[in-house]
């Protein structure tokens, strides 16, 4: 049965590819950050026969992360979606700019994602997948950008783009692969009511895309309907 570790699963696109995976046959490992608080979460973890674990898991914390790791020390995982993630105040363009809400969102959206793949490395490496999808935005994209503003969201995407190229070519004698994926603009606490996706069409058509990911594919950026996304 392969495994999946997924940060941020209590809400939005975590959630619903927990779901998905769960759904699928995966043993599922649902990371979040107060599992007391995951209602949906805990609700499915009951009716799993214990195929969906709740983790407790602060991305920004490292010793909460090495506790997780420990926690399922010996299991292979053979998917990590880093899926943990937070916009900021809003309004973020010069001269109206919140330094200690952008250093969040970089301790997130940035920085998350990569203690998350050291703690795990060798939980991946021993798995047969040995793949890292970390969700980004269209917003990170340098080239992409044509409205400016969200300087917070869109530098900790950028960022996070960078830490998984470079990831991918130093964990590649490893055999672990790494992408970053943009998941459009969705239904979500971050994409808000009136985006154009569905959690489940956007995790659905990601699910394809990540079927299809391998050695080949590290190091890359893709739009969720498969095309490769601009840098």
């Amino acid at each position: 049965m392969p495994a999946v570790l997924i940060t941020g699963a209590n809400r939005g696109l975590g959630l619903e590819f927990a779901r998905q995976y769960l759904a699928d046959g995966w043993q599922v490992f649902a990371a979040c950050r107060n599992p007391a608080s995951a209602g949906e979460l805990q609700r499915l973890a009951r009716d799993s026969s214990g195929k969906l674990t709740v983790v407790a898991m602060d991305v920004t914390d490292a010793a909460s992360i090495r506790k997780a790791a420990i926690r399922l020390e010996g299991v292979a995982i053979d998917l990590v979606i880093n899926s943990a993630g937070i916009v900021g105040v809003s309004g973020q363009r010069p001269g109206n700019i919140d330094y200690a809400s952008w250093a969040r969102v970089l301790d997130v959206n940035t920085m998350g994602p990569l203690r998350v793949l050291e703690a795990f490395l060798d939980h991946i490496a021993r798995s047969e997948r040995r793949l890292v999808v970390t969700i980004t935005s269209g917003m990170g994209s340098i080239g992409d950008n044509t409205s400016g503003g969200s300087i917070a969201y869109r530098t900790s995407k950028a960022a996070v783009n960078m830490v998984m190229r470079s990831a991918a070519i130093d964990l590649g004698p490893r055999g672990i692969v790494c992408v970053v994926v943009n998941p459009g603009w969705v239904k979500t606490d971050i994409g808000g009511p009136s985006a154009a996706l569905t959690p489940q069409k956007s995790v659905t058509a990601l699910r394809q895309l990540i079927d299809t990911l391998g050695p080949n594919n590290s190091g890359k950026f893709y739009h969720y309907d498969g095309s490769e996304y601009p840098w």
